[in-house]
């Protein structure tokens, strides 16, 4: 409610850019507090947290990048259409090709957040362009201004000995950061827009960061189920180590494989209400 008061007081005139950093801040800094985000800011983030953030990364970029350039000529989208300096799914692609090989799309696993997010973009890419301007502004400015800093965390985090695997972070054609950002919001500013249209791309900038805030939380559940599953499995391998070898190993299997089956009930059914 408050953030709907906000958007409405601010499409009256002022910089689109300036009016969309406003509306989100709030979101912003949700979203920077999140698990995941958290692990990166502490220099604390895992391979395997990486990996699957490359993964939703790769969905949520193949599809904003193709939507972007099926409507490159749309007049609230050819402004800010620069795929030479930003795109980021070639980049995405050999950090995944580097670190799961070169079947790599047969292992791409993402949280059901990730598919509604993709979802979205196709939707407004099909019915109303104009809001692309908000997922755009929201995903790329906000990887170009964080990209070196995360790039080198991510690197020593995880023990990298070389930039492989965090080309995501590179923007070979971008020389200026702080340049390219003024320019990108010049143009964001040059977008004519109807009152109501304005409107519209706020509420869907702020829509954009509520998506990519459900997208880090969904990530993080994936990783807290994994681990559940492989503490049950090292508890699980413990116990066979330590069954009796002699004789009283027949009574004892009719009750291993009941806790096998348990086991194995509880681990679907764990999957099951996540995936709800």
């Amino acid at each position: 409610m408050e953030t709907e008061k906000k958007t409405l007081e601010l499409t009256s005139d002022g910089d689109l850019s300036e009016q969309i950093k406003l509306v989100t801040k709030e979101s912003h800094v949700r979203a920077e507090n999140t698990e995941l985000m958290l692990t990166f800011q502490r220099g604390k983030v895992t391979l395997q947290q990486y990996k699957l953030l490359l993964c939703s990364l790769y969905k949520i970029y193949q599809a904003l990048e193709d939507v972007m350039e099926r409507n490159s000529d749309h007049p609230g989208v050819a402004p800010v259409y620069f795929p030479a300096e930003l795109a980021r799914l070639s980049a995405i692609e050999a950090d995944l090709q580097f670190f799961y090989g070169q079947n790599w799309r047969e292992k791409i696993v993402v949280p059901a957040a990730t598919e509604r997010y993709c979802h979205r973009l196709r939707q407004i890419g099909d019915e109303n362009p104009r809001l692309l301007v908000s997922h755009a502004y929201t995903r790329y400015l906000g990887d170009l201004s964080g990209g070196q800093v995360l790039g080198r965390i991510a690197q020593k985090s995880m023990g990298l000995k070389s930039r492989e695997g965090l080309s995501f972070f590179e923007f070979p054609g971008v020389s200026s950061p702080n340049l390219f950002k003024q320019l990108y919001r010049s143009r964001m500013n040059s977008v004519e827009l109807t009152e109501e249209e304005r409107k519209a791309v706020l509420d869907e900038a702020v829509r954009a960061f509520e998506f990519n805030i459900q997208v880090f939380d969904d990530l993080q559940k994936m990783l807290s189920i994994t681990e559940s599953q492989k503490q049950d499995c090292s508890t699980y391998s413990r116990l066979v180590k330590m069954l009796p070898l002699d004789g009283t190993m027949s009574k004892t299997i009719p009750l291993l494989r009941v806790g096998l089956g348990i086991f194995l009930a509880l681990a679907t059914v764990s999957m099951g209400v996540y995936a709800l």
